[in-house]
């Protein structure tokens, strides 16, 4: 599972890794981590998460008026809110097999930058034998998140981008990932 259920505040929110929330104010203060109430998530998962700034929302305007009486009154109102950036750990059981994921897509990003049509025999050892791997598409493109794709976009050829996009609307749909393959290609286009 990708995502988790936590509660802060008295709410319920879905949050995934690295993703930022503003909620209301927490009384953690700024730079500390902290683990919420996990409602739903794999079993062992541990989230974190980190308050980065305490701000105050939108002001809110409020106007009482009544007609023909001469009876006006404004009132405003800012929200007290927090900035936490959350962060899932898995299972307790697959935590000393992070650091070797991590190692290995730092290699697929050095990976897709280097032109398939270079490197024709190590193209295939790459790709996982599974049926949602689409020719074509950066190595190790399934675990990527949206903003390594976002990043890795900038440097990838024209074949990876269309293929990793034809991955994004079969299988993932990621409105963020569609959004940066999609500006990637546009600027290719121009580029060209």
């Amino acid at each position: 599972m990708d995502y988790a259920i936590i509660r802060l505040g008295g709410k319920q929110y879905r949050v995934r890794e690295g993703e930022y929330l503003v909620v209301d104010r927490l009384k953690t203060e700024e730079g500390k981590s902290f683990s919420p109430d996990v409602l739903l998530g794999d079993d062992g998962m541990k989230v974190t998460a980190t308050v980065l700034a305490h701000e105050r929302g939108p002001k809110i305007r409020i106007g009482k008026y009544k007609k023909r009486t001469g009876y006006k009154r404004h009132n405003g109102f800012r929200a007290a809110t927090s900035r936490v950036e959350i962060s899932l750990g898995g299972p307790k059981k697959a935590a000393a097999k992070k650091p070797e994921a991590k190692k290995s897509e730092a290699a697929a990003v050095v990976e897709a930058a280097i032109p398939k049509e270079a490197t024709p025999h190590a193209a295939a050892p790459a790709a996982p034998p599974g049926d949602d791997h689409v020719k074509g598409m950066p190595a190790g493109y399934e675990d990527m998140t949206v903003a390594q794709v976002s990043e890795g976009a900038k440097s990838w050829n024209r074949p990876m981008l269309e293929a990793a996009l034809a991955y994004e609307q079969a299988h993932a749909a990621r409105k963020g990932a569609t959004a940066a393959l999609e500006s990637a290609l546009k600027s290719k286009e121009e580029d060209a």
